[in-house]
């Protein structure tokens, strides 16, 4: 089974309403959806994306050119194509848009292995369980009230969530401890409560909220500092109780080796379109599980469950349902738990009806 086309497609997601973090406001994406061909009739699909759907061309054009290092070549030999696609992109460097570019093509490929073996891809990589908790992502941003923060968190628990996520980082510590405790006294102690920064913090500014924040029971404090200040955040992991979460921002196990190196996270949250795809999603899973750290997902919950399930110690889905309309199918869910589908691949194909419609 050889690839003989590598195909994308540009299509724009906008939000119903725009979502402030600290990272700035959000209005949409523009994501490319990837379809590799292979001479068996057999396709694999996989979709990467950009923030407000800025420098969405360059994107797509990183993932057509490494397209050249996998046509011709054997579908199942992923391992192949990431060594070949990673001395590619030598000259340019292993991070940022040559490395998505990887990821893009690298799961398009375990999808087509997966239909052409019949097999789920968590069933391909081993196999460690059939769910994993999921927390709801997909909320409690900076710019909502304290009463609409704790509404909408309720909301999330009348869903069935037993956990979910907020954000923090705002301009006046005093006021995120207010919103912090709203959405903790909306929710009782039995939901796990999740913060994020989105890297809006310096060290004593993290330090200072983290220990703030300690009455509140949290599950984990996630990305209080800028990715690149791995220094920094190992400190801040060090003098605070709760656990530090992050790594969403990090490229490939040489990034998240120095994580753990460093001791800068307590749980490790490779994104797969980042990390490096699948293949090296699960060698980022397992290096952590040699240091008894625990690993969850950033974003793509329906093609990051897949990979979640193939880890044994993989502990959150996290629930953000972006891109969920490009799909035919949905992600199920029991008791708070997200399933992993068992039909080959990722068990998800775009929906080319509504990718037409929103392509216009």
């Amino acid at each position: 089974m050889k690839v003989v086309r590598v195909e994308t497609q540009v299509v724009p997601v906008k939000l119903p309403v725009p979502i402030i973090s600290a990272l700035g406001p959000i209005t949409g994406f523009g994501c490319i959806l990837v379809t590799v061909h292979t001479d068996a009739g057999i396709t694999g699909e996989n979709m990467v994306f950009t923030l407000n759907h800025r420098r969405t061309r360059v994107l797509q054009q990183m993932v057509e050119e490494l397209g050249d290092v996998v046509i011709g070549h054997d579908a199942g030999h992923i391992a192949g194509f990431w060594a070949r696609a990673w001395k590619d992109i030598n000259f340019l460097g292993h991070k940022g848009v040559a490395v998505v570019g990887i990821s893009a093509i690298d799961g398009a490929l375990w999808d087509a292995l997966g239909k052409a073996s019949n097999l789920a891809i968590y069933r391909l990589l081993g196999g460690a369980k059939t769910r994993v908790q999921a927390y709801h992502s997909g909320g409690l941003w900076l710019d909502r009230s304290i009463d609409a923060l704790a509404a909408e968190a309720q909301g999330f628990v009348t869903q069935g969530f037993r956990a979910m996520k907020m954000r923090v980082g705002s301009s006046d510590p005093h006021g995120d401890i207010e919103r912090v405790r709203a959405v903790r006294a909306a929710i009782g102690p039995g939901i796990k409560l999740m913060v994020d920064a989105n890297q809006g913090l310096g060290e004593a500014q993290a330090i200072r909220l983290g220990r703030m924040l300690e009455e509140f029971d949290l599950t984990w404090f996630e990305e209080p500092l800028p990715a690149w200040d791995l220094d920094g955040l190992a400190r801040v992991a060090a003098a605070l109780d709760t656990p530090i979460a992050s790594g969403e921002t990090e490229y490939t196990r040489y990034g998240f080796r120095s994580m753990l190196e460093l001791r800068s996270a307590d749980v490790l949250m490779p994104d797969l379109q980042r990390v490096g795809g699948v293949s090296e999603f699960m060698r980022v899973g397992h290096m952590a599980e040699s240091h008894d750290i625990a690993v969850s997902s950033h974003l793509f919950p329906e093609t990051s469950i897949q990979v979640l399930c193939g880890l044994s110690n993989s502990n959150f889905l996290e629930y953000m349902p972006w891109f969920s309309e490009l799909y035919n199918e949905a992600l199920e869910f029991q008791d708070g738990d997200a399933l992993v589908p068992e039909r080959p691949g990722w068990g998800f194909t775009f929906n080319s009806s509504r990718v037409q419609h929103l392509v216009g």
